[in-house]
């Protein structure tokens, strides 16, 4: 496989489409080699090898510093987790499945709340394809909801300066990576053996387009 050939975007394709349940490679293969490249070209054709094959190890300590990053600032991950939800909040299954959720807590601890939180016959919870009602959550309009949570996690992430901690985190772990992937030799098992069988698999249509 001549990386040299291999342009950003076939890079992208292929490791959105390939599988990324693989476990990671081990920590002495990942530690194993470095050299500084010999031009630019060799740094460039490294750099996909890399990327492409270490994948679950950069992602893996991307979430690492990403959680070191939280440890120091815990409720920043409070801001993160809440806008995440309000997010959420607005596809239907997962709305509908959070208030049957919340409705069923609230059932096993206090009754009297729970039947406040119950959506009446045919109308709130449920929806059909032509009904007009909107989607509740535990007995509240969803958009209130959804408005309730973004205007907690926008006041959080100023507070916490959520942002400031994400945005570095992530400086960090990308450039750790990218530093990894510039300086760690590819072997040869990455070039020759199953990595090629394997990028073939997840790149479908690639050897086609040869």
């Amino acid at each position: 496989m001549d990386w040299g050939n291999v342009t950003a975007e076939e890079l992208v394709e292929a490791l959105r489409e390939v599988e990324w349940s693989a476990p990671p490679r081990p920590l002495s293969e990942f530690f194993a080699k470095f050299t500084p490249p010999k031009n630019q070209s060799k740094w460039k054709s490294r750099l996909k090898c890399n990327f492409y094959y270490y994948r679950t190890n950069y992602f893996i300590l991307l979430l690492l510093v990403l959680g070191l990053g939280f440890l120091r600032n815990p409720l920043a991950l409070v801001a993160v987790g809440l806008a995440a939800l309000s997010a959420m909040c607005l596809n239907d299954t997962f709305a509908l499945s959070l208030s049957e959720k919340i409705t069923r807590e609230a059932r096993r601890i206090s009754p009297p709340l729970a039947a406040k939180m119950r959506s009446p016959p045919g109308g709130v919870g449920m929806r059909s394809r032509y009904s007009k009602k909107v989607i509740k959550i535990a007995g509240q309009d969803r958009r209130v909801v959804v408005a309730a949570l973004t205007i907690v996690s926008v006041i959080l992430w100023y507070l916490t300066s959520a942002m400031r901690t994400v945005c570095g985190s992530l400086a960090i772990g990308l450039s750790l990576s990218l530093f990894h992937a510039s300086f760690r030799s590819p072997n040869l098992k990455a070039y020759l053996n199953s990595f090629r069988e394997e990028f073939r698999a997840g790149w479908r249509g690639y050897s086609d387009a040869l």
